[in-house]
């Protein structure tokens, strides 16, 4: 798979820490626990919609947006 390929949950694994150490790799371990997480999503608004209705576990949706810039950035 190509990294531009990526959806964004796959790229979130990758920030997964047992000692959950800042905001983006406590969601992904969050999230990781989501069976429902769409995970071979890519899509923003997708995403966040789901993220808005159904993720108690994120804190502020600030974390998703800057999770999402390094995963844009990483792309």
């Amino acid at each position: 798979m190509r990294k531009s390929d990526r959806s964004f949950y796959s790229w979130l694994m990758t920030n997964r820490n047992s000692l959950a150490a800042d905001e983006i790799q406590q969601f992904a371990n969050n999230a990781f626990l989501d069976a429902s997480f769409p995970k071979q999503s890519s899509d923003f608004d997708e995403l966040s919609k789901y993220l808005e209705e159904n993720a108690s576990y994120l804190m502020s949706m600030t974390t998703f947006d800057d999770a999402w810039t390094t995963y844009n950035a990483e792309r």
